[in-house]
């Protein structure tokens, strides 16, 4: 299928920027007041043209997708370019995700209103934003201290309330919280991470990037059967490391003792 296969882990922390008016719908959605969205206009370009016009044929992500404000989740240099369907760098070594990859993992999650969703990688918060205007309730961990903090405060001033954001290395998960109705991942693992799948429910997605940028990255699903896994290569991509106990070494403190160096998904 054709695609922009250069997609990134939805990692970021800059502050906001001005006040931005949300409405909370009767199904507890946050949406835009379109009154006061002048970026309406281009968000709809988007969703028409980058996704609607690929594969993204779910619409309940389309709609998503319309009612977040991405402008919000960048960089103030960078809010001319936030409805281009590209990753965005945004410091730190990290990126906010193309908006395709986000659409394209939201579909591939299957996500249901009241699903009970794992992301591993909060960044910005946008994917998260993305999952919550879908219905469901999101527990997202972040390893940087500075990034949960904004990522928190953004997320609770928008009015996505059925967002928690946890710091803490999120290549483990929360085996606390399981079992899981679908887990993302938003940066590339060495290997599908066993603790992941093992948190999720009979019949839970996880989907997973795999891989490092110079021998290349796939997109995964995996679903946990009562026998089993079923797992699918979805797509090529490019995401920035997953660092953890079940990812790639901290390049700042080297090899952790346990962590999974696999190079092939189960």
């Amino acid at each position: 299928m054709p695609l922009q296969p250069k997609a990134s882990g939805s990692i970021h922390g800059s502050p906001l920027r001005r006040a931005h008016r949300a409405r909370q719908r009767d199904d507890g959605v946050v949406g835009q007041d379109p009154g006061t969205d002048r970026y309406a206009d281009a968000r709809r370009r988007m969703v028409e043209v980058d996704l609607a016009g690929r594969d993204i044929v779910d619409p309940r992500v389309l709609a998503a997708m319309q009612r977040v404000p991405r402008h919000l989740f960048v960089n103030d240099a960078q809010v001319g370019q936030a409805y281009e369907d590209r990753a965005l760098p945004i410091g730190r070594e990290q990126t906010i995700s193309q908006p395709y990859i986000v659409a394209f993992t939201a579909q591939a999650l299957a996500v249901a209103p009241g699903d009970r969703i794992l992301e591993v990688g909060t960044g910005s918060g946008y994917a998260a934003a993305v999952l919550a205007e879908m219905g469901a309730a999101v527990v997202t961990v972040e390893r940087d201290p500075d990034l949960a903090s904004t990522a928190r405060s953004r997320l609770d001033a928008l009015g996505y309330s059925q967002v928690e954001v946890v710091r803490g290395d999120g290549s483990t998960g929360r085996p606390e919280r399981a079992p899981f109705d679908a887990i993302t991942v938003a940066a590339a693992a060495p290997s599908v991470p066993e603790p992941l799948v093992t948190q999720l429910r009979v019949g839970g997605r996880l989907v997973v990037p795999v891989g490092d940028r110079r021998s290349g990255q796939n997109l995964f699903r995996v679903v946990r059967t009562g026998e089993g896994n079923e797992v699918e290569d979805l797509l090529p991509v490019t995401f920035v490391p997953l660092v953890g106990r079940a990812g790639w070494p901290d390049p700042q403190t080297g090899p952790r003792r346990g962590a999974l160096r696999r190079n092939h998904p189960r």
